[in-house]
């Protein structure tokens, strides 16, 4: 079967591997030339064949220090041969061994090395006999901004940097390599992973000065000749539709809108500098040394340097309250004119990383707890899109969908607060149901701005709303009246719905059972009391009254009266209900 097995598996691995390699002159391509075939079952070799090659039980070692063959007699003897042929095979020690190496060398120079868990992982890849060596630069290189030295020893050599201390704001010239040979003269070794770096360095110097010699404002008229998207125009049309959604979002905050404006205007400046030419990664980090260098305020310079954050998943938000609002303008900028112009994100491509935009600002408003409403933010940005008002129509309810998606992603399976319950599915829709459909409304142009402004300020919407009633869920759901409650509010929706019933006015006269009575004078206590509170707690918790009224009613009452004035109260006094059931979150859609 090994065969058969081995051939699908090169096959899934092709899929995989996007770049692969040919050797002698054979068709046949692998990750890299395949030299020999070792395939043992037990103490039999398996007649393997690929590559033009036939499965023996020999392997061989480290090409340097043991070029010998191994012969393997069964596979437990594998990584121990391997080992004393100056091969580590295990992975993971190879990895521990990697790291332990790295940081003695870090503490020979009295200093803390940067371990990422990227590079470690790919040098690990790159090495069977790890050997760590540390080298230095020359100090001038130290007056290039850290991230700068980072980029190019890490990225460009795979070199691991030396701080001086633990929080890794002070660099020093040490660098650390790991090698693949224990070498009998490792100044040479040394010497030549110094002289590799100090060109590196150097370039990097020579665009550091030259984009100092002119302020970061000068660097912003030619970002007119750089294309942001052909049609939404072009970088500079992107800054400064930046620029009026953040001043807008400093405004909803209570912010001074000055700042955010500044830093918006010069945000995407650095685009066209030398050195992000050469380190694209140090978008918005070049900006903030330039702004600063420039004499810009520190509340400008930072939130430039922070504007791009949170990257990716589990790294943080911008930490300060400048930068969190160019963070939010930037990438809801994005989100709108990619929609407006017809490139929603697909099942299997994002292009544009929508979905990490769209998780940034969530996270944003989230973790710095900002109370903003960001439909209608998102609605804002769609109105300043170049584009004609069908489009902006279909962008604005195709945005709303795709970001109450990312946020039901991020919510469902998570706990609202460290250490409590996660919410599921049916607590998070339950809250989405009770939200309403106010969307289509604010996005009609004929619907007037009575409804346009009735949406703006609609905040079920609003995350640290939407949490609250959440939070209120959860613990309702706790109350042993919870179930039957939501049981019968699934009735309730069921009747209501098949008779298409709205009407709220109930005629208590027309009452025949005690059981009807009953529950109407438990809706109106229970309507007066949820008047004096906007607690979300209290009022779900409150809804408990309900339960024996409406099992009564249900028992004692048949809303289907042949009567239809006294269906119609029936069914009026049920809507009450309802709507009680509705005021925090969607009862029906729990279990019960």
């Amino acid at each position: 079967l090994i065969q058969a097995v081995f051939d699908e598996a090169l096959k899934k691995m092709d899929a995989l591997v996007p770049k692969r390699m040919r050797w002698a002159d054979g068709d046949d391509t692998f990750v890299r030339p395949v030299q020999w075939l070792l395939c043992l079952f037990g103490s039999q070799v398996v007649p393997l064949q690929a590559f033009g090659l036939t499965a023996d039980r020999l392997s061989y070692g480290h090409r340097f220090h043991a070029p010998a063959a191994i012969t393997l007699q069964q596979p437990s003897d594998y990584e121990v041969q391997l080992k004393s042929a100056w091969v580590v095979a295990d992975f993971q020690a190879r990895k521990s061994e990697v790291r332990r190496q790295i940081l003695a060398q870090a503490a020979q120079h009295q200093g803390h090395a940067r371990i990422s868990d990227d590079l470690l992982e790919e040098v690990t890849a790159l090495v069977e006999w790890p050997v760590a060596i540390s080298g230095r630069f020359e100090a001038e290189f130290l007056q290039l901004p850290p991230e700068v030295i980072v980029a190019t020893v890490e990225t460009n050599q795979r070199y691991f940097t030396v701080f001086c201390d633990e929080q890794q704001t002070q660099l020093t010239n040490a660098f650390i390599t790991v090698s693949n040979i224990e070498s009998r003269d490792m100044a040479q070794v040394i010497g030549g992973n110094e002289r590799v770096v100090r060109p590196r360095l150097g370039d990097a110097l020579f665009f550091w000065q030259q984009d100092l010699k002119q302020p970061l404002e000068h660097y912003c008229s030619s970002l007119e000749k750089v294309t942001f998207h052909k049609a939404l125009g072009s970088i500079a049309d992107k800054a400064a539709r930046i620029e009026q959604l953040a001043a807008e979002i400093a405004r909803r905050l209570g912010e001074d809108p000055a700042p955010v404006a500044r830093a918006a205007a010069l945000c995407k400046a650095d685009l066209v500098t030398r050195m992000v030419f050469e380190f694209p990664e140090l978008q918005g980090l070049m900006g903030g040394y330039y702004a600063q260098r420039g004499g810009e305020p520190e509340a400008v310079s930072r939130a430039i340097a922070e504007h791009y954050l949170p990257t990716q998943q589990g790294t943080p938000i911008p930490a300060s309250r400048a930068g969190q609002i160019l963070a939010m303008a930037d990438k809801i900028d994005s989100l709108a004119g990619i929609f407006a112009a017809g490139q929603k994100p697909t099942a299997s491509k994002d292009p544009f990383a929508l979905r990490r935009a769209a998780l940034g600002v969530l996270r944003i408003i989230r973790e710095a707890n900002l109370d903003l409403h960001w439909p209608s933010l998102m609605l804002e940005a769609i109105q300043l899109q170049t584009v004609d008002e069908a489009q902006k129509l279909k962008a604005g309810s195709e945005l709303m969908s795709f970001i109450e998606d990312r946020y039901r992603n991020l919510c469902v399976g998570a706990p609202l607060a460290e250490g409590g319950a996660a919410v599921t599915p049916e607590q998070f829709d339950a809250v989405a149901s009770a939200k309403g459909d106010l969307l289509s409304e604010a996005l009609d142009a004929e619907a007037g701005e009575a409804q346009a402004q009735r949406y703006a300020q609609a905040r079920h919407n609003d995350i640290q709303d939407f949490e609250s009633r959440l939070a209120a869920v959860q613990q309702f759901m706790e109350l042993p009246e919870a179930g039957d409650l939501a049981a019968a509010n699934k009735r309730v929706r069921n009747i209501l719905r098949q008779a298409q019933a709205d009407d709220t006015e109930v005629d208590p006269g027309r009452f025949e059972h005690d059981a009807e009575h009953g529950l109407f004078n438990a809706i109106a206590a229970l309507e007066a009391k949820q008047a004096q509170t906007q607690e979300y707690s209290r009022k779900l918790i409150d809804l408990a009254a309900l339960r024996e009224p409406i099992d009564a009613f249900f028992d004692g009452v048949m809303v289907n009266a042949d009567d239809p004035s006294l269906r119609a109260n029936r069914l009026a006094l049920l809507t009450r209900f309802d709507l009680l059931c509705r005021q925090v979150a969607d009862l029906s859609r729990l279990p019960g």
